[in-house]
């Protein structure tokens, strides 16, 4: 298919090593010039759910001279072969090698090939690279994770968490391939009838081997590829990119923005920036061995926060862009501020608050104001902080600027097991609003791997008798007039899964008791880049896309009886030469804090396909809930044909309590 004089569409099949066929969407220059290659490769349907993505992209890139590879993982989208049994397996990067290889060896191709995406396209991108492919010169990754168990979205902070994709996935991976969706047994019997992947997730509930097998973390040295790494302060997974930086021995240029989990030219808020000139940059060095000066500049571009109101619709964040030589910078200087027993928090200058203790009552349905991953822009924190303890800082009479990772150390104990600690830090406007700046969680329990922080060695040793709580990176200016804030809790819900059991905990306060540990950055010159808005999108033939799935706007309910419930609706459609997708979601939890071990969770989803004289409904309902030993997971799909019932799956287990 020929899309235009500049750029031309191609589909192919892409041999895997056993045998199977990997379907891939090849967007080619019109030029006759052999160039390199650019793969993403993800689950994600490229010829329904993302063609109009991809075709804006990659519009963009071969304009630029280079071949862009869109290719479904097997078992997914349009490639053959079974569903795999979860994310980033053995086999999707093993094919990943095979589909390198063929891209490198065709006429069109100069034989180097970088591999780059969002989200799953920057976690693949990652994990393949650590095998090497001769043809993979270099790598770009978009809010992308290093450590699958302890950042990914399945256990957020090692704690167990439940969101929207885990809906979406078991949904995506039922339906048969675009755009003829056939209903024959075979095709049934791999998609549909395939195991929820969420079953998996539930039965690991702690770190190990199967998480490990695909995390960079803790063994950078083997990352020995090029990378490129794109970050955003109102992304989950932007923890990664110091870590990555400070550790890999490969190259890396790291780029941290106002963002969410979009791609940086396609962000609410902004500012939105036209970042593919510098990844056309990256990859030209990299990939055509042009000298031009990219790896001469520093290596961190960071967009500095300043003070922004709690505003859910806020477009634009306030702010300013900065190059350093190393994130945190090296002139960071660590600052101690000591939590009171009159909440007070205290900075050296001002000596230690006095000896003493206080209580926290755990509060299940605690934390919603929060948001769902510590992304995300939110509302205003006082609802959380009515449930925790807090602790301010006098009003601040000059700037001080963060960057970096902030630690609580917690000297506390609880009389039930297990118990979660979470801390939030907050910024106290001079009209009493509280905008949440970062935050974290972790378990009641040592953590070897993690305890060390993300940096080891870039700020002070932990308090003896301390249990420390990394917060995600942040950066932010707490302005003249305002005031620091601390929030601690036993629950940060919906985002993490409620512990089962009430409990009470102590948290000892004064000069050797709980702190607050931030990385203070002194003012310094550092040039300021500047950047060209977004290039005007290129709009795919016979696609068009409208809706909005992902959780924005929440509903919280509480009633008299120590019952809260929030729940949310999404609704996305796409239109085609050959008929209409239409997805809806709905997501609902529920806590009563008196019961925390029945805590639910009830999910549904249902996506129609209009096709010429058919009509295909594919539905799901997901229920998760438990007593105090376990979670009991409760799983159903029902696919219709014509209004005709002619597929139906159940699942239906248990999983004991593992800390969670």
């Amino acid at each position: 298919m020929t899309a235009g004089r500049h750029m031309t569409i191609r589909q192919a099949r892409i041999p895997a090593r056993d045998g199977v066929e990997l379907a891939a969407t090849l967007y080619l220059p019109a030029s006759d010039e052999p160039v390199p290659a650019l793969l993403e490769y993800l689950p994600y349907r490229k010829d329904d759910a993302m063609f109009a993505r991809d075709y804006e992209m990659y519009a963009y890139m071969t304009s630029q001279g280079y071949a862009g590879a869109r290719v479904d993982i097997r078992g997914t989208g349009t490639s053959g072969g079974e569903l795999p049994e979860g994310e980033y397996t053995e086999t999707e990067q093993r094919d990943a090698e095979d589909v390198i290889a063929w891209l490198a060896a065709q006429p069109w191709c100069t034989g180097a090939i970088g591999m780059w995406g969002i989200s799953w396209g920057g976690f693949n991108a990652i994990q393949v690279a650590l095998r090497r492919p001769p043809a993979l010169k270099a790598i770009i990754a978009v809010d992308a994770s290093d450590d699958l168990f302890h950042d990914d979205v399945h256990y957020i902070d090692g704690l167990l968490h439940l969101d929207e994709y885990a809906l979406m996935i078991d949904q995506l991976n039922a339906l048969p391939p675009a755009p003829d969706f056939p209903v024959d047994e075979q095709t049934l019997a791999r998609r549909f009838d395939a195991q929820p992947w969420l079953l998996t997730w539930l039965a690991r509930q702690q770190d190990g081997p199967y998480w490990r097998r695909a995390s960079l973390r803790p063994d950078y040295g083997r990352l020995a590829i090029p990378a490129f790494l794109v970050g955003g302060w109102y992304d989950g997974y932007r923890d990664s990119v110091p870590r990555m930086l400070a550790h890999a021995t490969a190259p890396v240029k790291v780029l941290l923005g106002p963002w969410n989990h979009a791609y940086p030219h396609d962000v609410v808020p902004g500012p939105a920036i036209e970042w593919r000139t510098e990844a056309v940059r990256w990859w030209d060095h990299w990939l055509k061995g042009t000298e031009n000066g990219i790896m001469a500049e520093p290596p961190v571009t960071v967009y500095v926060r300043d003070w922004h109101p709690p505003d859910p619709d806020l477009p634009t964040i306030p702010g300013r862009w900065r190059t350093e030589a190393a994130l945190p910078p090296e002139r960071t200087q660590y600052k101690t501020w000591h939590c009171g027993p009159d909440g007070e928090l205290l900075d050296g200058a001002s000596g230690p608050p006095p000896d003493g203790s206080r209580s926290l009552r755990y509060v299940p349905s605690a934390g919603a104001e929060a948001g769902h991953w510590w992304g995300e822009l939110t509302v205003d924190q006082r609802g959380a902080d009515a449930f925790c303890l807090i602790f301010d800082s006098p009003v601040l009479a000059d700037d001080v600027e963060i960057l970096g990772f902030p630690v609580v150390e917690i000297a506390g104990s609880a009389d039930a097991e297990p118990l979660h600690w979470f801390a939030r830090l907050c910024d106290v406007a001079p009209d009493g609003t509280v905008t949440l700046v970062t935050g974290g969680g972790r378990a009641g329990r040592p953590d070897p791997l993690r305890d060390a922080g993300s940096l080891p060695g870039r700020g002070p040793a932990a308090a003896p008798g301390t249990m420390p709580l990394e917060l995600h990176v942040t950066s932010w200016v707490f302005g003249p007039g305002h005031r620091i804030r601390l929030a601690l809790s036993n629950a940060m819900w919906p985002m993490i899964w409620p512990t089962p059991r009430p409990a009470t905990a102590t948290v000892r306060l004064g000069a050797s008791g709980t702190r607050l540990v931030l990385p203070v950055v002194p003012p310094a010159d550092r040039p300021e880049p500047a950047f060209q808005p977004p290039a005007p999108a290129a709009a795919a033939p016979d696609a068009r896309r409208w809706g909005e799935m992902l959780p924005v706007r929440w509903t919280l309910q509480r009633d008299d009886t120590g019952t809260a419930a929030i729940w949310w609706r999404g609704a996305d459609g796409s239109e085609f030469a050959w008929g209409r997708v239409t997805d809806e979601e709905f997501l609902r939890y529920e806590v009563h804090d008196d019961r925390p071990a029945q805590a639910s969770a009830h999910g549904e989803a249902r996506t129609e396909i209009h096709l010429d004289g058919r009509l295909l409904i594919l539905t799901s309902v997901l229920d998760l809930d438990g007593d105090e030993n376990a979670l009991r997971y409760r799983y159903r799909r029902e696919l219709r044909e014509n209004g005709v019932l002619i597929r139906e799956r159940s699942w239906e287990r248990r999983y004991p309590r593992d800390g969670h």
